[in-house]
């Protein structure tokens, strides 16, 4: 037992002795973050681009924005596989997103642009295959507002 207690006070020691800071015990970066607005585009899947970006970012309503992030989202459908009547049986969907991150002080925005690609099952039922393809768009949102974060973290931490 005291071994490892010692183990640990060694590694954390030896962890604050680096320099290691998480990205969001840095006041700077993690309140910017908390302070950037999104707006999409009105349909639904910048609807859940915008949902997904704002949980990822942790917006905070209560302050004030100190920036503002605009995207657009294109996507496209491919299928995959075909059955015998020549149907398919999966669909790739590509879901590419722009984005522009302005200053709400001014100054020059940051630009990017991510890329995601997920696939479903194509279903017989018409019912089934809505919930599959809103599905397989969900997890493009979830994924891109991921790498977009990665991307503002980023940006931002290089003034």
């Amino acid at each position: 037992m005291r071994i490892a207690a010692a183990f640990a006070v060694l590694t954390a020691l030896g962890v604050s002795a680096c320099g290691f800071t998480p990205i969001y015990a840095e006041p700077a970066l993690g309140s910017s973050l908390r302070r950037i607005a999104v707006s999409t585009q009105d349909d639904r899947l910048g609807y859940r681009l915008r949902e997904q970006l704002e949980d990822v970012l942790a917006w905070d309503r209560g302050e004030a924005p100190l920036y503002r992030l605009t995207t657009q989202v294109e996507q496209s459908r491919r299928s995959l596989g075909r059955r015998i009547d020549d149907t398919a049986t999966r669909y790739e969907l590509t879901v590419k997103a722009t984005w522009i991150l302005t200053p709400a002080a001014g100054g020059a925005p940051i630009t990017g642009a991510e890329t995601v690609t997920t696939t479903y099952a194509a279903a017989d039922q018409p019912y089934a295959a809505i919930a599959a393809q809103q599905d397989g768009e969900e997890r493009a949102a979830s994924e891109l507002a991921r790498l977009i974060r990665l991307d503002l973290m980023q940006a931002l931490s290089n003034p």
